[in-house]
């Protein structure tokens, strides 16, 4: 038991750094939008491994931005926000877990699109509402445009969820129909 918990979560951290390497391919326009590419294999390992494991690597790969030295630091509470809550939040895809496994093993592939679907919305909706919060309270005084705090993060980080969950879920779905099985982890 305590050898497989321990495959599962060195499996998390190699999916949080997968997603750190993917999370260094530029996909940005401005200093406000961005593609975030890693959420691809962290959904992905939630959906794999469950709720639990998928906030660990979640909030892993959020202190792998520490590491490398990729953090943008207003004062510790935004920090706390966005690299922690954050990226940890992506986890919440694995509340879908059970269900996609369940439907994988009795080949209902609609439900399990649709559950895929919902598992990617989760996690990028949890992820972005605290990003929406960050840059609503510590980023305001950097609204362009003329938008307030308020508005402008709201649009930017919707449009940023927006575009994040449709590249995760096209390439989940395309995953899942190439390879179903990949989503199941070997019971040893």
């Amino acid at each position: 038991m305590q050898n497989r918990q321990l495959r599962i979560y060195l499996e998390g951290t190699l999916f949080a750094a997968l997603g750190m390497v993917l999370s260094w391919i530029p996909s940005g326009i401005g200093s406000s939008f961005s593609v975030s590419l890693g959420m691809i294999p962290l959904t992905f390992y939630a959906i794999r491994r469950g709720l639990g494991p998928g906030i660990f690597a979640g909030f892993l790969w959020g202190i792998l931005h520490f590491v490398t030295g990729s953090v943008y630091m207003l004062n510790v509470y935004q920090v706390i926000i966005e690299y922690t809550i954050t990226y940890a939040s992506i986890g919440l895809a694995g509340f879908y877990s059970k269900d996609i496994l369940e439907g994988i093993r009795n080949q209902k592939d609609r439900r399990v699109n649709l559950t895929i679907v919902a598992a990617v919305l989760a996690g990028a909706v949890a992820r972005y509402f605290w990003h929406f919060i960050a840059g609503w309270i510590f980023w305001g005084d950097y609204a362009l445009w003329g938008f307030s705090a308020f508005t402008f993060s709201l649009v930017m980080n919707g449009l940023s969820m927006l575009a994040t969950a449709a590249v995760t879920m096209i390439v989940l779905l395309m995953l899942y129909e190439r390879s179903p099985l990949i989503f199941v982890p070997k019971s040893k």
